[in-house]
């Protein structure tokens, strides 16, 4: 099926992105968990509050009808990503996680911001000739070429 006889998502829950975030922010839900007590009100908290933001913003990103305001939450989404993979980062500094599982979860979080860049890249183009067009459909956006690029499979 072409992109154009795509069936627009009808909610946030339909988006690509949005599915494979919330897959992402269980699986940083379960290192927070597994984290030891001394991080318990610092790490462990920090990546509970990064991973909500991750898809809280990309539900609130799509409830609002002006692509500017899309584009402003699914970049704060974008920015709660990153937070993730440098605390990932920081459970390889401090040995809580091994390498592999640590690499496993980046190469996920790769391919989110693959799929968030090309949202972003969507909604950019949906602005008016005036630069302000409102709309009330939801987006759809190509993700094939993510899902050609081996590095960021899941």
């Amino acid at each position: 099926m072409s992109a154009s006889a795509r069936k627009p998502p009808a909610t946030f829950e339909d988006l690509k992105v949005y599915q494979v975030a919330r897959e992402f922010r269980k699986a940083m839900y379960r290192v927070a968990g597994r984290l030891p007590d001394v991080e318990k009100f610092g790490l462990a908290s920090q990546i509970r509050r990064a991973a909500v933001s991750l898809t809280n913003n990309i539900a609130e990103g799509h409830g609002r009808y002006h692509y500017l305001d899309q584009i402003k939450f699914t970049l704060q989404s974008r920015g709660s990503l990153e937070e993730l993979i440098d605390d990932l980062n920081v459970c390889g500094d401090e040995e809580y996680l091994g390498i592999e599982e640590i690499d496993s979860l980046k190469q996920q979080g790769w391919r989110i911001r693959q799929l968030t860049d090309g949202y972003i890249r969507y909604l950019r183009q949906q602005k008016g000739p005036a630069g302000s067009k409102a709309r009330e459909t939801s987006p759809i956006y190509d993700d094939a070429a993510i899902d050609d690029d081996s590095r960021f499979s899941i």
